[in-house]
């Protein structure tokens, strides 16, 4: 037998205790481990920036406006995407019956003139002949160049009217003697011109070319019938809700 010793220093690669599991690091004396719930800066973990503040410096739950609230201080108007309570922090709905006298407020206020000129005009005749009844006449009228014409210059004023009006201040002059206001579902912002265009023509193109008074009932349903935010098809199509302003 050989009395050579190992070499000091590195053990030998066949050495068996090399081949044993190794004991779990220990700290060192006087670290100790970030107490549950923080990561190693102090900071709860969860999130992405690494705790309850966002990227604008405060509050708990992060977000431009801090606690999570919007502008009416609830949540991005009233947190129509989440919370115990999607209608907290927003203002009052406003009630159907002053929506609708607002509505007739402005159709009046566009209809008058708009009578006016096209009477002026000669737009339509109501006299008879050859044998025609009065209401045969009439049919005539809607069916002839000059009626189509009146058509798109209306379709043009009630749109043009409700969607200037809506992205200067979010108020038709009914809807501001009413004390009623639009604004964006998402944080009660004043619509921009989009979202105001498309409410106006989702309103008004329906009414005026091809329905009448049947696509006013089917607004009037859909805003009774709508929860939490009353919202007609005009309403849903431009993410707008109309608030007591």
């Amino acid at each position: 037998m050989s009395n050579d010793q190992p070499p000091s220093g590195q053990p030998p690669e066949d050495d068996p205790f090399l081949k044993r599991p190794q004991p779990p690091r220990q700290p060192p004396p006087g670290d100790s481990a970030p107490p549950p719930g923080e990561g190693p800066y102090g900071q709860p973990p969860s999130g992405p920036y690494g705790g309850g503040e966002g990227p604008y410096g405060g509050g708990q739950g992060g977000g431009p406006y801090g606690q999570g609230g919007g502008p009416y201080g609830g949540g991005s108007f009233g947190e129509p995407y989440g919370g115990a309570d999607p209608l907290a922090g927003m203002p009052p709905l406003a009630p159907f019956g002053t929506r609708l006298v607002a509505r007739i407020i402005d159709a009046l206020i566009i209809a008058i003139p708009l009578a006016v000129i096209s009477l002026a005009a000669n737009g339509f005749d109501l006299s008879t002949s050859n044998g025609q009844s009065e209401a045969d006449r009439l049919g005539d009228e809607f069916n002839t160049g000059t009626q189509w014409l009146w058509t798109l210059i209306s379709l043009v004023v009630y749109i043009g009217y409700d969607t200037l009006m809506t992205r200067s201040r979010g108020q038709t002059l009914g809807k501001r003697w009413l004390g009623l206001r639009v604004g964006m579902l998402a944080d009660g912002s004043v619509p921009g011109t989009g979202p105001s265009l498309l409410r106006a023509t989702v309103l008004w193109l329906p009414a005026l070319l091809c329905c009448y008074c049947i696509w006013w009932i089917v607004i009037a349903l859909t805003i009774v019938s709508s929860r939490p935010y009353k919202q007609g098809w005009h309403d849903k199509a431009a993410k707008t809700v109309v608030v007591t302003a």
